[in-house]
């Protein structure tokens, strides 16, 4: 029996903010009409002065058709001083340690109600080594982005340790961000100059 099918036989309830009934309901109709599965999201950005530049987030792609979100998002990404900035938001580089655990974090949510567990506390703390020589153009064998990254959880539910720890690595391992960040994803890049 497929977990979707035995955790519908249980009658899931919602648990941890998790619409439970509507995950598995989500699952079922994109394994029954995989074209409901292809998203596509989008981002506006406009530069603003310097380094400073400003990313509006209002609709995307999904389920065969256009949503609005249920209000805009606006972000602001800078660099701070000692990088030539003014600090008029995080670097786009912590916005990438901001992706990284939020989607991870969505994950653990999603999958400890889907498995009928209860969380009391989830918590991480997202570092990443970058050496600027390759961004500077110092060094061509210093690569422009992060050489690592870290992230540590803390984990508070009804479940075992090992059951939590479970959780967070399926959590990994169908995260689209750490897909992202540790296969590639290839960057499309055109230009319109007047």
């Amino acid at each position: 029996m497929s977990a979707t099918k035995t955790a519908q036989a249980r009658k899931p309830q919602p648990l941890n903010g998790v619409d439970t009934p509507a995950l598995f309901a989500t699952v079922d109709a994109v394994a029954a009409q995989p074209e409901l599965g292809k998203f596509r999201f989008r981002a506006t950005n406009r530069w603003q002065q310097g380094t400073h530049s400003r990313t509006r987030i209002e609709s995307f792609y999904g389920a065969n058709s256009e949503h609005q979100h249920v209000q805009s998002f606006t972000y602001d990404a800078d660099h701070p001083a000692v990088l030539v900035g003014r600090d008029q938001g995080p670097t786009p580089t912590e916005f990438l340690l901001v992706a990284l655990a939020g989607c991870l974090t969505a994950g653990i949510g999603n999958i400890a109600a889907a498995r009928g567990v209860t969380l009391y506390e989830v918590e991480s703390t997202v570092e990443g080594d970058i050496d600027l020589s390759g961004i500077l153009g110092l060094s061509d064998q210093v690569r422009n982005g992060y050489e690592r990254i870290r992230i540590a959880f803390k984990i508070k539910g009804d479940a075992p340790e090992e059951k939590l720890r479970q959780i967070v690595e399926q959590s990994r391992r169908r995260s689209a961000v750490y897909d992202v960040l540790t296969n590639g994803t290839a960057v499309d890049v055109s230009v319109t100059a007047d």
